[in-house]
């Protein structure tokens, strides 16, 4: 009996565009084109022709904010046209914009046209945006110190959790030791040593700096130990077999193969940290964006509210994507896995 051996199919790649991908085929179709410049069109139009139920602002930034988003919208349809990463972002992204749009055109109905969220603690845009506006070299110089001490904070609990993670997961006799410790202090949040830290350090940036430190340490720990104390067998043995020292054990063939866990522990470590770092600011400290919210929202001035919070969704945004372009560098065949 003649035996038919089947062609064996080509293996699915780890990364798929998502822009040729079967699921992102109907976010891509032609009749998404026209959606964000509708969106936009129909926004201008409802906020110049609805009555506003709250005191207006004096500023028109809202209106050219809803006339920028139109000629980007419309720009972005005729690349929807070419082809080529140009023409492949613009389908790919032309129901986000219309989303976005849409939801500033719900924030404004519901704050200035139909008051159904009240002053002052639900300013509509135009309010926030003036805001961002007028107190701009403010806000800029809070997200430079902000930076700086997420920066220095991040920097060195990442340092410490590696370190401790390679160690811990390296050695059995460091795990012996080290795991009951991490089990015992790690679960406490990083905010808890706020009283600690103000003792130990008492200049208010150096105990910033280690509440983030702290709340870094924790999960980078965890995870790298993870990653590297579950390394296969096989690839040590055939490096001892080779000829591989220690050294060479841990970080060409141990740390390259916990690479998957040791990002998620840093991007875990990065969630941390700036939940941390907006206690941080309130530890005597003269700026920051944690400083900034805590002040303007002491004088009920929510627009100014608003704003930094923008601020900070940019901010966090921002740090993130850096992160992950380094993890895609760095794990080159995982690239696109999980898209930011």
């Amino acid at each position: 009996m003649a035996t038919i051996l089947a062609e064996p199919s080509a293996p699915t790649p780890a990364h798929v565009d998502p822009d040729g991908a079967e699921r992102g085929r109907g976010l891509s179709s032609p009749a998404w084109a026209p959606a964000p410049a509708v969106a936009a069109a129909l926004t201008l139009a409802l906020h110049l022709a609805l009555p506003d139920r709250q005191p207006p602002s004096s500023g028109r930034m809202f209106v050219g904010l809803m006339a920028a988003m139109l000629a980007g919208s419309l720009a972005m349809a005729a690349l929807r046209r070419t082809s080529g990463k140009l023409g492949a972002w613009a389908r790919y992204r032309s129901p986000l914009a219309a989303g976005i749009i849409l939801t500033l055109a719900a924030w404004d109905l519901l704050t200035l046209k139909l008051a159904w969220l009240p002053m002052p603690y639900f300013p509509d845009p135009e309010r926030v945006l003036g805001a961002m506006w007028e107190d701009r070299d403010a806000l800029g110089l809070s997200a430079f110190h902000s930076l700086r001490l997420l920066a220095c904070g991040y920097a060195a609990g990442a340092a410490a959790g590696l370190a401790c993670g390679i160690v811990i997961g390296w050695s059995r006799s460091a795990r012996y030791w080290g795991m009951p410790l991490l089990k015992l202090v790690g679960p406490i949040p990083a905010t808890a040593y706020v009283p600690l830290a103000m003792v130990m350090f008492p200049d208010a940036f150096a105990s910033g700096v280690a509440l983030i430190a702290v709340a870094v340490w924790f999960p980078v720990t965890m995870l790298t130990c993870s990653g590297v104390a579950d390394v296969p067998a096989a690839y040590l043995d055939v490096a001892r077999t080779l000829g591989a020292g220690r050294a060479h054990l841990i970080f060409r063939v141990a740390l390259p193969s916990a690479l998957p866990s040791v990002f998620l522990g840093l991007f875990m470590g990065m969630g941390a940290a700036f939940l941390t770092l907006i206690v941080a600011e309130t530890l005597g400290v003269s700026s920051g964006l944690g400083w900034y919210l805590k002040w303007k929202q002491g004088y009920l001035e929510y627009p100014h509210v608003y704003a930094a919070l923008v601020i900070m969704s940019l901010f966090f945004s921002g740090l993130m994507t850096l992160l992950f372009k380094a993890r895609d560098r760095a794990m080159g065949w995982q690239k696109g896995a999980i898209r930011w």
